[in-house]
This record gives structure tokens, sequence and C-alpha cells, in this order.
């Protein structure tokens, strides 16, 4: 047996399995290409927008048939007003004239408080909608707060916007403190058109909306 294949023996296992020691920084540094068949994937990111006290923050371009798959990064949203707010979205097919697209959605959530004396996992009734054209709330047990040191962090995702065979689903989780209180909020559902969407609302539902959403098309 010569070395090679005698090292090569040492790092596999009787049913073929290669041991952990096998793959180390050198070994995959010296790899020069690898098969097509393996998607590696890429973000890119299409826009950025910061709010400083905004009735809503719009994606109205970019949202095509270039990508399969959109995310929406949530950095540091807070409801900017009198009263804390909810996190909404909407959708257009109309490049954002109206945000009114029929959905049908779920969700649940958990919530913690900081003296630990209350904490809960539930399905929150309140919170979805039924072939409705209203904005769907992404928080659920909380609200989204407004002090200073309150936010909302999280991503969204939109699948396949730009079909005009399917409906268009969506996902959404984030997590917020409000009230000394940890919030992780899950929410999906879809848009029941077969139209193309090609704009992306989100907003406080009682208020002007701060913070930076950044939007990527997944390759």
């Amino acid at each position: 047996m010569g070395s090679i294949t005698r090292s090569f023996a040492n790092n596999i296992t009787t049913s073929g399995v290669l041991l952990p020691a096998s793959l180390v920084n050198n070994s995959i540094a010296n790899v020069t290409a690898y098969n097509a068949a393996v998607a590696t994937g890429s973000m890119i990111l299409l826009s950025s927008q910061t709010a400083s006290a905004s009735a809503s923050i719009n994606f109205t371009t970019n949202i095509n048939s270039s990508y399969k798959e959109y995310q929406f990064y949530f950095i540091d949203l807070r409801a900017n007003g009198s009263d804390v707010a909810n996190l909404e979205c909407n959708f257009s097919t109309d490049g954002g004239s109206n945000y009114n697209v029929t959905k049908t959605t779920t969700n649940f959530g958990s919530y913690h408080t900081q003296s630990d004396t209350v904490a809960d996992l539930a399905y929150e009734g309140g919170s979805d909608l039924a072939q409705s054209t209203g904005y769907q709330k992404l928080t659920t047990w909380q609200y989204m707060g407004r002090a200073s040191t309150d936010s909302l962090t999280g991503v969204f995702t939109l699948y396949n916007p730009s079909s005009t065979t399917y409906v268009k689903h969506f996902t959404s989780v984030v997590q917020h403190n409000q009230a000394s209180i940890s919030d992780n909020a899950f929410v999906a559902g879809y848009g029941n058109t077969t139209s193309a969407i090609n704009a992306v609302t989100f907003r406080a539902s009682v208020s002007n909306i701060d913070g930076t959403i950044l939007m990527y098309g997944i390759v």
C-alpha cells in the first residue's frame, strides 16, 4: 500500500465516512474547483433605507424576476410617536400605487419578562388574516417599543414574487423588546394573487417609524 493510499485509509471509517481530521484548513484551501452542481449562492444588496419619523419604508424598485427570493433585514426599528405600535407590512402589484394584496396568514409568538415572572408561547389569533387586503402584523404579543433603548430586529423573506403562476409565500421572524419584555414573533402566509408582486411596504401601525431595512436578492 502506497503512502498516499495508506494516509487516506487512516482517515476513513469502515463504513466509508471521512473522519473530521481528514478535512483541515490546508486541504480545503487546496481545492481549486467545485462541482458545478453544488450551489454556492450569494446575497446581493439591492437597497438600504433608513427612516427617521417616517410614515412607512417602501421598496418599489428591484423586485422583479432577477431573483426567486428576497430578504429584508430589520435593523433597530422602533415606533416614533406618542405610543407603541405594531410593525406591519403589505404588498403591491402596481409598483406601490396601492398596497392591497389579498393575504391569508398564520403566526405564533413567545415572550419572557426581565423579572422572570411571566413567559408564554402561543398562537395569536388577533394577528392573522383570512383573505384580507389589510396590513399584516409582524409583531404578535408585544408592540414595537418607542423608548430610546427599544428596538426590533429580524428577517422577512418573500419568495418568487414575480411568478404569474403561483401565490406569493412569505415568512417573518422578529425579535424585539418593549416594557422590559423580550418578544419573538413568527409570521407566515401567502399573497393570494398570481399577479407579480413588485413593491413591499413596512410601517408602524399607529405612529411613524425609525430604523433601517436592507433588501437583498438571493441567488
